[in-house]
C-alpha cells in the first residue's frame, strides 16, 4: 500500500522534552511492546504498539506523542477499541478521550513514511542508506526530536519504559539489531524477525539497525569480579579494521569501570553497530559511523565518546534538557581523561587545550527553565557545541579544585547514587545540576555554589586582571555581574609556585627580571583574549572566502 509523504512532521513532534502537557503529567511508562516492519522499498514503517502506563490520578483523558506522517489505524484502552471520534492527532500528540486510572493499556495501529533525516544524528529521522554492495542499510537516529518520530511514547526524559520488548521485521537476509537482549529470532526465505528486549532505556535511545551485518562477540571480565558480552555488529568488507576497532573496547571498559564504576547494563550487553550516520548513545547498542579514522591519541575518539554516554546519558539521565551538561559535558570529558589514562599530562592538556578553543561562551549552560533538546543544542538558542566543551572544562577546573579524590567520588555518587556501587545493585538516575551542586557540596563539606553560579548559570567567563609593575604584580578576578568568584591561583615566579586564595585582590613582590607565569598547570577556566581574537581572525578569513566565491 502506497502512502503519502506530504504532511509534515509538526513543531511540536521536532522538539522533545520541554513543557509537559497536562495530558501527560502524572504518567509513567512501565512496559512498552513495540511491533516495527520495515519496507525499505517504499521506506515505509508498520507499526503496532502497546505502553503499559501508570496514572497517579484518575483522569477523563491522556495522550502519547506519534509523528502526525502515519496514519493510525486503531487505538484500544485495555483491549477495547476506542471510536475514532474519541481521539485525534493533529500536531503528534495523539489525545485519546478514554477515562483511566492506575495501570492500563493503550495499543496503536500505525503506517507511514516516517521523517527521513536529512543530516543524521543532528537531524532526526530514518537513515535509508545502501552498502557499497547495494543491500540496504538503515538506521534510526532522534535526539533532537525524540522518540515519536517512529512510535508511540511519551517524548520525555521521565517517558522511559521500565521494560521495552522491539519486535522487527524485514526483508530477508537483512539482520536488525537493537536495544539490550536478543530474545529470538525467526528467519524466512523472504522476511526475518527479530525480538530485543532492554530495560530503563531511554526514550530516544530505541533504535532501529538494519543491514547485513557481521558480528564480532567477547565476553569481558570486569575488574568487579562479574563478565558480561561485548558486541560489535558491522558491515562486511574490512574485517581487519572491524577488529582492531573491536579489540579497543576491553580497554575503554576497563578505564571506565576503574576510573567510574561498573558498566550498567550488564544484564543485557556493551553493544556497537555500523551506522550511515556519525553515531548517537544508543542504550546497549551505540551507533558507530566514524569510518574507523585514527588521530594522534590512539583511540577511536567517536566510539569513546558515545560509549563514555552510556554512563553519561543512559545510566545518569538529565531530568531535563537545560541540565543536558550532565550529559554532553561529562561525555566530553571523558576523551581528556582516557587520553591522559593512555598518554599522560600533556596529551590530557593538549585535548583539553583542543576542547577550549571551541567555546563561544553566548548562552549560560542552564538556564533553570524547561527546554526542549534544541533549545540547548541550536547555538541561536542556547549554549551549542558549549554544552559539550564548556561542560567539559568546567569538569576539568573542579577537578583541579576540590581534587581526585572528593571529584571522582562525587561523579560516582551523581552518576550511580553510591560512592561504592556494585553491578545489578543500583538502578538508573533522574538528576539535574541542582542535584550535582548539592552532592559535590556534600563530599567536600564545602559550598560550591559560587563555582557554578560563575560557571554554569553565567554566560561569560571569568576574566583575571593582572597588572604588573616594578615592584609587584596584582591580581584580581573580573566577573559577570559582580557574583562572588574566590577561586584558587596559582602563579609561578621563577621556580617558586605561590598558591593564592584569591578571596580579594591579591599582590606578590617581583624584581624586574623574575619570570611570572599565571596559572601554570592551566586548571582555571577563564577567559582568554588571544583565543576571541584567534576565533576572530578566523571569522574574517571565512567571510573573504565565501566572499569570493
Amino acid at each position: 500500500m502506497p502512502f503519502s509523504s506530504d504532511i509534515k512532521s509538526s513543531a511540536y513532534t521536532m522538539k522533545s522534552g520541554g513543557i509537559v502537557p497536562p495530558s501527560q503529567q502524572g504518567l509513567s511508562v512501565k512496559h512498552a511492546d513495540l511491533h516495527f516492519e520495515v519496507v525499505p522499498a517504499s521506506k515505509t514503517l508498520i507499526g503496532k504498539s502497546t505502553l503499559t502506563l501508570h496514572s497517579d490520578t484518575q483522569r477523563k483523558n491522556f495522550s502519547f506523542d506519534l509523528d502526525r506522517v502515519f496514519t493510525i489505524k486503531s487505538v484500544a484502552v485495555n483491549g477495547k477499541p476506542v471510536d475514532k471520534a474519541n481521539y485525534s492527532n493533529p500536531e503528534g500528540m495523539v489525545l485519546v478521550n478514554q477515562p483511566v486510572s492506575d495501570d492500563f493499556t493503550v495499543t496503536v495501529e500505525y503506517q507511514g513514511i516516517p521523517r527521513e533525516a536529512v543530516k543524521a544524528p543532528w537531524d532526526g529521522g530514518f537513515v535509508w542508506s545502501k552498502t557499497p554492495e547495494g543491500a540496504d542499510w538503515i538506521a534510526t537516529a532522534d535526539q533532537g526530536e525524540g522518540c515519536d518520530l517512529f512510535w508511540p511514547c511519551i517524548d520525555h526524559p521521565f517517558g522511559e519504559p521500565e521494560v521495552a520488548d522491539i519486535y522487527i521485521t524485514v526483508p530477508a537476509p537483512l539482520m536488525a539489531v537493537s536495544n539490550g537482549v536478543l530474545l529470538d529470532q525467526q528467519i524466512s526465505d523472504t522476511k526475518n524477525t527479530y525480538h530485543w528486549q532492554t530495560h530503563n532505556v531511554n526514550t530516544y535511545s530505541v533504535a532501529l539497525n538494519i543491514g547485513p551485518f557481521e558480528t564480532l562477540e567477547d565476553t569481558f571480565h570486569s575488574v568487579y569480579g562479574n563478565e558480561y558480552p561485548i558486541v560489535y555488529y558491522h558491515l562486511p568488507g574490512h574485517p581487519q579494521k572491524a577488529k582492531k576497532l573491536f579489540d579497543e573496547v576491553p580497554v575503554m571498559l576497563n578505564f571506565f569501570e576503574r576510573v567510574i564504576g561498573p558498566y550498567p547494563f550488564t544484564n543485557e550487553k556493551a553493544g556497537f553497530v555500523e551506522t550511515p550516520h556519525l553515531g548517537m548513545e544508543h542504550q546497549t547498542i551505540n551507533a558507530y559511523g566514524n569510518h574507523y579514522r585514527k588521530d594522534v591519541y590512539g583511540f577511536d575518539w567517536l566510539m569513546q565518546h558515545e560509549f563514555a554516554h552510556e554512563w553519561f546519558a543512559n545510566q545518569l539521565t538529565a531530568d531535563n534538557s537545560d541540565h543536558l551538561w550532565l550529559q554532553e559535558g561529562l561525555g566530553s570529558y571523558m576523551q581528556p581523561l582516557f587520553t591522559q589514562y593512555l598518554q599522560g599530562d600533556m596529551a590530557y592538556k593538549a585535548r583539553l587545550f583542543e576542547q577550549r578553543k571551541a567555546l563561544d561562551n553566548d548562552f549560560p549552560l542552564v538556564r533553570n527553565k524547561l527546554l526542549a533538546v534544541e533549545e540547548v543544542f541550536e547555538k541561536d538558542q542556547g549554549p551549542g557545541g558549549d554544552v559539550y566543551t564548556k561542560g567539559s572544562l568546567i569538569l576539568h577546573s573542579l577537578r583541579q579544585l576540590i581534587g581526585d579524590e572528593a571529584f571522582f567520588k562525587t561523579i560516582r555518587i551523581a552518576t550511580y547514587g553510591s560512592a561504592d556501587p556494585q553491578p545489578g545493585k543500583f538502578k538508573p538516575v533522574l538528576s539535574n545540576s541542582e542535584a550535582f551542586i548539592r552532592i559535590a557540596n556534600q563530599v567536600t563539606g564545602q559550598d560550591l555554589r559560587w563555582f557554578f553560579n560563575v560557571y554554569l548559570y553565567s554566560a561569560k567567563l571569568p576574566k583575571l586582571n593582572v597588572e604588573r609593575t616594578d615592584g609587584q604584580v596584582t591580581l584580581s578576578w573580573q566577573v559577570p555581574n559582580g557574583l562572588d568568584f574566590p577561586m584558587p591561583l596559582e602563579v609561578q615566579i621563577n621556580q617558586t609556585v605561590h598558591k593564592l586564595d584569591m578571596h580579594k585582590i591579591q599582590t606578590l613582590p617581583v624584581k624586574p627580571k623574575d619570570v611570572v607565569i599565571i596559572d601554570p598547570q592551566s586548571k582555571v577556566l577563564r577567559y582568554d583574549q588571544a583565543i576571541d581574537d584567534y576565533k576572530a581572525f578566523k571569522r574574517e578569513q571565512a567571510d573573504k572566502k565565501a566572499d569570493q566565491q
